[in-house]
């Protein structure tokens, strides 16, 4: 009898553990089928650049990257030509464009050299460069060229002649620099953070948006800022500038 009354006891245990068990699968119950675990915020990003190649990038109005665009060290660098063709650019932007983003990326910038990063650009044949419609975070060597002198929009991080950094977090011309650059116009915010400080913030659309773009050198710029969805792209001023680990989260 107590040999019965053990058995049964086995039974009924072993029974509530394989419900308990059924219990802590997520389920949708609309299907019965169950749900895929979310994935790990690391795999949200996307590489635009891993160093190798210029894969997930071209010519602004052009076709595949060359010279004077080289991969050197894991880093792409542009090395200004000796001899330019007058009206000749080579910036570069995406294949792919984007809306609502944190993009992420290292730059180092040469003695007295100038670049830029610009979102929401317009690849069109009306449209010769990049900043013509493309907003610009500002890439510079604040010690030593002349455009830092023209105001502190216009120095290293800055919205370009809009929105000026907090503080000065740049680092020496020929250092990494790190930025994170925030575009979101479903919350119609933005931010720029530079070597791990937030100097930047600002609207994306709307009146205060305007606002700046009226009290800026754009203010008469068909097109400028008017793109909600666009590539970014990377600036040739003329100076070496290298960028490397670029990578984007599309939110």
């Amino acid at each position: 009898m107590n040999k019965v009354i053990g058995i049964l006891l086995v039974i009924f245990i072993m029974g509530c553990k394989e419900k308990n068990k059924n219990q802590e699968v997520d389920s949708d119950p609309l299907s019965g089928t169950e749900m895929e675990t979310p994935k790990a915020s690391n795999e949200e990003w996307s590489v635009l650049f891993d160093g190798s190649s210029f894969d997930s990038w071209h010519f602004y109005n052009g076709g595949d990257i060359e010279e004077p665009w080289k991969l050197e060290d894991g880093a792409m660098t542009f090395y200004p030509p000796a001899e330019r063709q007058e009206g000749v650019s080579y910036n570069i932007v995406t294949d792919k464009e984007y809306t609502n983003f944190v993009l992420s990326l290292e730059w180092k910038i040469s003695e007295g050299g100038n670049s830029g990063i610009f979102w929401g650009v317009a690849e069109d044949e009306k449209f010769g460069q990049p900043y013509l419609t493309g907003p610009e975070i500002q890439v510079l060597d604040d010690e030593a060229h002349p455009d830092a002198k023209n105001g502190t929009t216009h120095q290293a991080g800055a919205l370009y002649d809009m929105i000026a950094p907090s503080e000065k977090v740049v680092k020496a011309a020929g250092e990494w620099n790190q930025v994170e650059l925030m575009v979101n116009h479903e919350t119609n915010s933005g931010h720029v953070i530079l070597n791990g400080k937030k100097i930047v913030e600002f609207p994306v659309h709307g009146p205060d948006w305007d606002a700046m773009v009226a009290n800026s050198k754009f203010a008469d710029w068909e097109g400028f800022g008017a793109y909600t969805t666009g590539k970014i792209g990377l600036q040739d001023h003329g100076d070496i500038v290298s960028y490397r680990n670029i990578k984007i989260k599309e939110l």
